[in-house]
């Protein structure tokens, strides 16, 4: 059982948690943001200059010249936009990791506790039931480390999938 002290240092460490938690998602939201800002700058900046030299555009030829290097820019700002929402996505979800990685930890390390008190506050013949709480912990342990490389992995893939994506890309207009 808990008593008050632990209660109350859980009830902080929660609170501790839900708000750093809170203050990352926050500062992933103002990053896209800004970039967002960024990006509507530079487009009415191109569209702007594409449109002042469209009213300059005499020749057929060079319509089309201005409309192919148009697509040109927008696929390679659209590019890199992605790119960049991508890397806010993940450096936001790595630092979620961090921060559950360290509460797992510490959730793993009060279980055991809780887990080594009970096998010494234990009756007699209770040994079957501390072995079983015992292996349940080290199998919970074992499934959370699993999960946790199992979703690196993705974020990896995700990462190559789009850098093979990007060079593919530009490997085709050049």
């Amino acid at each position: 059982m808990l008593n008050q002290d632990q209660f109350a240092a859980t009830q902080k460490a929660n609170l501790d948690l839900f708000f750093g938690l809170s203050s990352e998602a926050v500062g992933g939201v103002e990053k896209l943001a800004a970039l967002n800002m960024r990006a509507f700058r530079a487009t009415l900046s191109d569209t702007f200059d594409l449109a002042q030299k469209a009213l300059s555009v005499k020749e057929p030829q060079d319509w089309l010249a201005l409309q192919n290097s148009a697509a040109a820019l927008i696929a390679e700002r659209g590019q890199g936009y992605n790119r960049q929402v991508f890397d806010i996505a993940t450096a936001t979800q790595a630092e979620f990791a961090r921060i559950g990685q360290t509460q797992g930890e510490a959730y793993g390390r009060r279980l055991q506790t809780v887990a080594e008190d009970a096998a010494q506050n234990a009756p007699t013949g209770s040994e079957a039931a501390m072995a079983a709480l015992n292996s349940a912990i080290a199998a919970a342990t074992t499934l959370y480390e699993t999960l946790q490389g199992a979703g690196q992995q993705a974020v990896e893939v995700a990462r190559s999938n789009f850098d093979m994506a990007a060079a593919a890309s530009k490997s085709t207009r050049n």
